[in-house]
């Protein structure tokens, strides 16, 4: 019985050499000089190691009822790809922890609540939460890569890593759905039900770790709302950030939805052969994707 309800013609390549220079000379606010910006980035960053293994474990739950040797074959993919991202924004969160952030105990804390969302909730909710997270980032990545400007101020190896973590997240971005929607046969309600909930929950534990680390760096009270106000202007203002984003965020909450009806691959095409033409140079990859989106 096929279990994938879409073909994408990307195939899932777990990418594990990849090197990004993480311990050269980076700075603090690497994001052009900017606080809040850096700081958003690094926060997402330490919750990635213990939530690419909480999706891990989610996608793993159901892998005994997986008939479909190609959903099979995608769901190991999809593992190894998500362990490699973990690993390498360990590396970079040490960096993080050098700093002062307490780094430590944001990943206690987030493996502590996930523990226990595991325990309490029902595998098919964790699960759902795994592909809403999966279709936001995925989204995320769609988006950067068509717009010059998000990253026209970020230091070359940081940026590069992202356009990494965001050509696998378009690379897996249907297996979490597929198996939700087809072996564990979740329903429209509990879907879209789960991405209102992990809509807010995300934003509000990465704004939670964003406070932390502004005071880490030294900021006042003063200071720190300034840069909140002007930073989640960069957000959620009109020309922020998210808004060219709105339309396939809610795209998630059309009946008959799947990840692959949507989402520009041009960039991502032009990623993939740069990394393939420079030897798995994924900072050469990055700078010259990047620099074709202009």
């Amino acid at each position: 019985m096929k279990q994938t309800t879409v073909t994408s013609g990307y195939p899932i390549v777990p990418r594990t050499e990849v090197d990004f220079d993480l311990d050269g000379d980076i700075p603090r606010h690497w994001f052009g000089g900017d606080a809040f910006k850096s700081r958003f980035f690094d926060a997402m960053s330490t919750l990635f190691p213990e939530g690419e293994k909480f999706f891990i474990t989610c996608v793993r739950d159901y892998r005994d009822q997986i008939t479909d040797p190609e959903l099979q074959q995608q769901v190991k993919d999809f593992m190894r790809q998500e362990a490699q991202h973990g690993r390498v924004h360990k590396q970079f969160n040490d960096r993080l922890q050098a700093q002062g952030v307490r780094v430590d105990v944001i990943e206690a804390k987030t493996r502590e609540m996930l523990i226990k969302m595991r325990r309490l909730l029902p595998a098919s909710f964790t699960l759902a939460q795994t592909a809403a997270a999966e279709h936001m980032t995925s989204i995320m990545a769609h988006s950067f890569f068509e717009r010059h400007e998000v990253f026209a101020d970020a230091d070359p190896r940081i940026r590069a890593m992202y356009l990494w973590h965001g050509v696998e997240e378009i690379e897996h971005k249907a297996v979490a759905y597929d198996v939700m929607k087809n072996v564990a046969k979740s329903g429209y309600f509990l879907r879209t039900g789960v991405m209102l909930y992990t809509s807010v929950m995300f934003p509000l534990h990465v704004f939670l770790i964003l406070r932390h680390m502004l005071v880490v760096d030294g900021f006042s009270f003063r200071q720190r709302m300034g840069l909140w106000a002007r930073g989640l202007r960069w957000l959620y203002g009109w020309n922020g950030l998210f808004r060219p984003l709105l339309g396939h965020y809610l795209a998630y909450y059309r009946p008959g939805f799947h990840p692959w009806q949507d989402g520009e691959m041009q960039t991502y095409q032009r990623w993939a052969d740069a990394y393939a033409r420079t030897g798995g140079d994924a900072v050469a990859a990055g700078n010259e994707a990047y620099a074709s989106a202009a």
